[in-house]
This record gives structure tokens, sequence and C-alpha cells, in this order.
């Protein structure tokens, strides 16, 4: 890898990424160039980047390629675009998937987080000019979420980065810029889970596992985890899930068995699996009158979902849930700080840590439901 740059004049880096080049198929290391950072973007230096659900969806099935995955991810600043003030170089940040300007409608208001300027970006681009800033013999390499971490240097918006205490491991915080940032965040932002009440979550992934941490410390008295996958069981226990239901093992509806063991249906229901026919049984799953359903999963297929009107008639609510209802750079470091002083749990959903060139691998763990969150390790 080599590298040319200064604080002032920073140069094209070239280093290595994990590139896809097709739908499907093994990543293929490359060497990449790293354009400098333009008018407020930020290039970084990444240290660690954990392999997400998310990411293998698109991988699977978006036709935008060749690209460069990866959003979950902390790293060093390496430097620093015209017009940004709030970064130097040698800040520790974590990246995030949608940003905060801190102007627009959205941001001003304390009712979302919905960055109208530095929003989901879905085209592979960057939000500033539309351009690429990576390139494989001079041809563009597309970004995934305007943060594409699967490379050892990665240029990002300054509103879509964090700056983080140095004191807190790189190697761990990663998984706060997406997953279980995203998990805490619907239970006690979104559904603002109330002590004593009953909740049911269907799957037991990184990001359902969070949302029963957070029921767990809200003092939920009923945890009910809905999983096929009878092995998530005893570390769903560590994160709170009191009671586990796998829907193979039952010859009725999974939410008639949720109705008749919470006595009438929960409180809270949460989608974390990405299957809007799980979003319709969530809601059949929840009380009438105040049952509340959060849907955080990303589906592959059949993204409408289907519902009777009766459920809403009879006081139920759908909601939907973006990063937790997190505002990224206001509300990411005090997340920090709770980890930091052991208020919440992290290191126990890292399941896996690999070195940058067994990327593939953790594809393959994930695929096959083998791992939680995988952390890939980057060449020092």
């Amino acid at each position: 890898m080599s590298s040319s740059s200064s604080i002032d004049q920073p140069n094209v880096i070239t280093c290595k990424a994990m590139v896809a080049w097709e739908a499907g198929k093994d990543l293929v290391m490359e060497e990449v160039e790293v354009s400098p950072p333009q008018p407020l973007e930020i290039r970084v230096k990444v240290i660690c980047t954990s392999l997400c659900r998310t990411d293998i969806t698109a991988w699977e099935s978006q036709a935008i390629f060749p690209r460069i995955f990866g959003h979950e991810a902390s790293g060093i600043v390496e430097s620093v675009g015209e017009g940004v003030t709030e970064f130097v170089k040698g800040d520790h940040v974590l990246t995030v998937f949608t940003g905060e300007c801190k102007t627009c409608k959205h941001c001003e208001s304390k009712k979302s987080n919905m960055c109208q300027v530095l929003g989901l970006e879905r085209r592979g681009v960057m939000h500033s000019d539309q351009g690429t800033r990576f390139s494989v013999k001079g041809k563009p390499v597309y970004h995934y979420c305007a943060v594409s971490s699967f490379s050892e240097y990665t240029v990002v918006h300054s509103g879509c980065a964090v700056k983080v205490s140095q004191q807190a491991p790189l190697e761990k915080i990663c998984l706060l810029s997406c997953g279980v940032a995203a998990g805490l965040g619907a239970a006690w932002n979104v559904a603002d889970i109330s002590k004593g009440s009953i909740v049911v979550i269907f799957g037991l992934g990184t990001v359902g596992l969070a949302v029963a941490q957070g029921a767990k410390l809200r003092g939920a008295s009923q945890i009910i985890g809905v999983d096929i996958n009878p092995e998530k069981y005893e570390k769903a226990k560590c994160f709170g899930v009191t009671d586990f239901l796998n829907p193979n093992e039952y010859n009725e509806p999974i939410q008639q068995v949720i109705k008749r063991i919470s006595g009438g249906g929960t409180d809270y229901s949460f989608e974390c699996i990405g299957n809007t026919g799980m979003v319709t049984t969530a809601l059949q799953s929840c009380c009438d009158g105040w049952g509340l359903t959060v849907t955080l999963g990303v589906p592959k297929t059949n993204p409408e979902i289907a519902s009777h009107y009766s459920a809403f008639l009879s006081g139920k609510t759908l909601k939907g849930s973006l990063f937790g209802g997190w505002k990224p750079k206001s509300d990411l470091p005090s997340l920090v700080n709770k980890y930091m002083n052991r208020e919440i749990q992290v290191d126990e959903f890292i399941t896996h840590n690999l070195p940058f060139e067994d990327i593939n691998k953790a594809f393959t763990l994930m695929r096959e439901g083998k791992c939680l969150r995988c952390v890939i390790h980057m060449p020092n």
C-alpha cells in the first residue's frame, strides 16, 4: 500500500479493497485508487468493519457493480477536505449509513432522524457530487450507503461520520454504527418500552438481540424471542430473552401461541427479519388497544405489507424504524459512553474476529446463520 498525503493537499491513495464484481459472487481483493476528500468530506483509514445482514441483502440482489460494500465501521481520519472544521487528522470516528446535516427540517425536528441532505444513499455515489471516490485501473467503483468500509481507506461526507473518544476500542464500537444501535434505539426511542411490559421479537440476530437488551434494560417483564434456529436460544438468554419459540415446533400459527403465553397479546412486537409476511404476524401478536409493532428488517422480496384493517381499528399501531431513531452525530457519542461505562453490552455480539483477506468467510458464516457479528480487522 502506497500513500503520499499531507494535511493540506491530500493526494490519491492506492490501497487494498474487497470489490464485488457480480451479485452473489465472492468479493475480490483489488488494488484501488481512493481520491482525496472533496469539500466537506473526510478520508478515513478503516480500522475495523463488521458485516451486517444488509450488506448481504444488497450484494445478493442489487444491480450496481462493481461495488465496495460495508457500512458498519470505525477508523481514524487520514485527511480532511475543504470546509471541514469538525474533524482533524487523527480523530477516531464511526461511519454511519445515514447522516445528520443538522440544518434541514428533519434534523432540526426532535421527531425524526431522516436527514433530507445526507439520508440513505441508494445509487452507489457520494451525496455531494453524485460521483465516486474509488477506481480500479481508471474505471469507477461504486460506493455502498456512501460508506464502503470494505477498503483500507474510504471517503465519507463529514456529516456521515461521528467523532468518538480515543479511549473507546475501535474493534468493539464499530457495532454501534449500525446493528446494535438500531436495535437499542428501536426499543428505547421508537417503541419507548415501559417497565413491566411484554415484548416479542421476531428474528434473533444482532438487531433482534439488541432489541432484547433494550427491553431488558427498560424492565420488561417478559421477552419472547421467535426464531427457527434453536441454537440461538442460549445466546438470547444472555440478552434478556425469557421465552424462546420456534415456529417449526408448533402446529398452529405462532401468533396464537404468543397470544396464549402473553395473556392476550404483547405490548410490543418487533420484526427484525426483513420479511413483510412476518410484519403481519408481528402485528397479529400484539394486543388490542395499545399494541405497538415496530419493523426494522430490510426485505429482499415482496416489499408490500398486507394487513386487515381490523388490526388498526382495534387500536394497534405499526411503526417503521431507521437506525433506531438515533440522530447519529448528536446521539452516538452518548451510546459509546454507555458502552464505556458498561451500561450496555456490545462485546457479546462479536462471535468471530477475522483478518481482512477472510471477509468472504464472514459472508458464508452469516448466510449459514452461524454468527452474530464478524469483525473484520484491517492490516496495520
